[in-house]
């Protein structure tokens, strides 16, 4: 929680550079369609074949972080997220979830392949090396910290358990919490098809 507030409020003030009058508010979650960073990336598909975020232009992308292992964010969140592609109907067909790990270390793209579309068959999991990982966080502000468990074998990573939503652009523009309402969830990504950007 400590980690989400802290990415919160460093969203909420990069936003705040838009201006004291800002145009109606469109979204229901967080809009940070005024941050400038963000930007493309490559790593490993759980495919095995590398892939690029400018891949998915033309639709809207769900940018979810975690790991496989995630004892009570992760599953959830993917979850909820397969009911927001059921509830887009035939809309779910230019929505992309992209879902990156925070922990290269385990989640191989074999591992990914039995997670990642276990909740969906079109969802996506990245992962790469522990420095490609860096990189991809840090450009994305994504915190995360690995907690050993006295007793586990793998540590518990506490780490940003939200959803970035980019536009067809590629342009970053909200982000929602992982207990997000469905409703909003569905209605934010709804917008953005609208805009048709």
């Amino acid at each position: 929680m400590r980690i989400f507030l802290s990415v919160l409020a460093t969203l909420l003030l990069a936003a705040s550079v838009a201006g004291c009058n800002p145009p109606a508010r469109q979204f229901r979650g967080t809009d940070i369609s005024a941050v400038d960073w963000g930007g493309d990336f490559e790593l490993t598909a759980h495919t095995g074949q590398r892939a690029r975020l400018s891949d998915y232009r033309g639709k809207v992308v769900v940018l979810f972080f975690g790991y496989t292992h995630c004892p009570d964010i992760c599953a959830p969140t993917l979850n909820r997220l397969a009911q927001v592609m059921q509830r887009l109907g035939p809309e779910a067909g230019r929505v992309q979830v992209v879902f990156v790990s925070v922990d290269p270390a385990h989640d191989t793209p074999a591992q990914l392949a039995g997670f990642v579309p276990k909740f969906h068959p079109g969802f996506v999991g990245l992962t790469g090396t522990e420095a490609e990982i860096a990189t991809v966080t840090r450009d994305y502000k994504v915190a995360f910290q690995a907690e050993p468990k006295p007793g586990a074998t793998q540590p518990v990573i506490a780490h940003f358990g939200g959803m970035m939503v980019k536009d067809a652009s590629g342009k970053l523009r909200v982000m929602l919490k992982n207990d997000a309402p469905i409703d909003d969830i569905v209605h934010d990504v709804r917008v953005l098809l609208a805009a048709r950007s």
